[in-house]
């Protein structure tokens, strides 16, 4: 029995794929942008506006935070990120441009996310897409939850003083 490699996707730089979209919009490729979107390549999982600022000045860029925020509208625009909602003040963002899958565990009492990989989820995808003549690019979806009143009361310290 031959192993059948896994079908690669070749996709275009990201650094090509936002220069067109600026082109498009009549926008510059500036290095500040240049540099946004170097460091979200860099960076793993979800990211806020104001980590990203942070990090840019850290590697020694000088940066506005409006620009900043341009930047991840123009990168949103263009299919290379996009905001993940949850009940936070802040908004977080995410890499996604050459990502297949994206399923994303919210805790909503502490705002803890975790990244897990459902290859069923994948099949089940790959599976609906064919069924209709479609081929998938990928999927999101953001399962929302909170800690159970049960779990909540064994993992509280309190309980315990209580108890003895």
């Amino acid at each position: 029995m031959t192993h059948t490699p896994p079908q690669t996707q070749i996709l275009a730089p990201l650094c090509a794929v936002f220069r067109r979209h600026l082109r498009a919009e009549g926008q510059k490729y500036t290095p500040e942008r240049a540099q946004i979107l170097d460091t979200i390549i860099s960076m793993d999982g979800l990211f806020e506006a104001e980590q990203l600022l942070a990090r840019v000045r850290a590697e020694g860029h000088s940066v506005s935070k409006a620009t900043v925020y341009r930047t991840l509208k123009l990168l949103e625009d263009a299919g290379i990120i996009q905001p993940v909602p949850f009940e936070r003040e802040q908004a977080h963002y995410q890499l996604v441009y050459g990502r297949t899958g994206n399923t994303l565990i919210i805790d909503l009492d502490t705002g803890r996310v975790e990244t897990v990989e459902v290859p069923e989820l994948i099949e089940l995808r790959e599976k609906l897409c064919k069924e209709r003549g479609l081929k998938a690019d990928g999927h999101r979806l953001q399962i929302f939850a909170r800690s159970s009143p049960e779990q909540s009361k064994s993992n509280n310290p309190r309980n315990e003083e209580k108890a003895e």
